[in-house]
């Protein structure tokens, strides 16, 4: 559904590399509480490690010592928030935080323009009318952004939309113009007969 290679499961007591939380405080129920020491509780929640966060969201509870008495800090009183880390997304659901590692490999950038091609593909299939068995061919113009996922992706392109070959052509007379953003492709789709 979301295109994920891998997932990981870490534990929340596990430090993650670049992962930096944040403690968020809820003031309608903190200045119910302790009104007059909330500056002093702003000042020492944005000290707090990701460790002692890490103890808050554990064992739902944290004590703050400060000049002006003993805070307790519940999850009820705060909002733990994951900061984004370069190449990174973060967001947060209770105690649930999810990372998701943006970097776009040339090998996924391939493997993205490969899955494009097979929808934009399927899609033409739709369009001229083809029955859900037709086999077809595909030519696509060369274009120096895509030729090299073509190539290395052809099989996966040609299981997934019934060709029975693909094949990069220098210049395409017909054909219908995808536009991929930052370029335009051509493509011709025939079944076969």
């Amino acid at each position: 559904e979301v295109n994920i290679k891998e997932l990981q499961v870490i534990p929340a007591n596990m430090e993650m590399a670049n992962l930096t939380k944040k403690v968020k405080l809820n003031f309608k129920v903190l200045g119910k509480k302790y009104g007059k020491q909330m500056k002093e509780i702003a000042e020492a929640t944005a000290k707090l490690s990701n460790k002692e966060i890490a103890e808050l969201e554990q064992n739902g509870i944290y004590i703050l010592n400060l000049p002006g008495g003993e805070v307790q800090l519940t999850t009820d009183d705060v909002e733990i928030i994951t900061e984004d880390m370069p190449g990174w997304l973060t967001a947060n659901e209770g105690k649930l935080t999810v990372a998701l590692d943006i970097t776009v490999t040339d090998e996924l950038l391939k493997e993205g323009i490969a899955r494009e091609l097979v929808n934009r593909i399927q899609n033409i299939r739709k369009q001229n009318g083809y029955e859900i068995t037709d086999r077809i061919t595909v030519e696509i113009e060369k274009r120096d952004e895509i030729n090299d996922a073509v190539t290395e992706f052809s099989n996966y392109i040609s299981s997934q939309t019934l060709a029975a070959g693909i094949s990069l052509v220098d210049k395409l007379e017909d054909g219908i113009e995808l536009d991929f953003d930052e370029y335009m492709v051509k493509v011709k789709v025939e079944k076969t007969r």
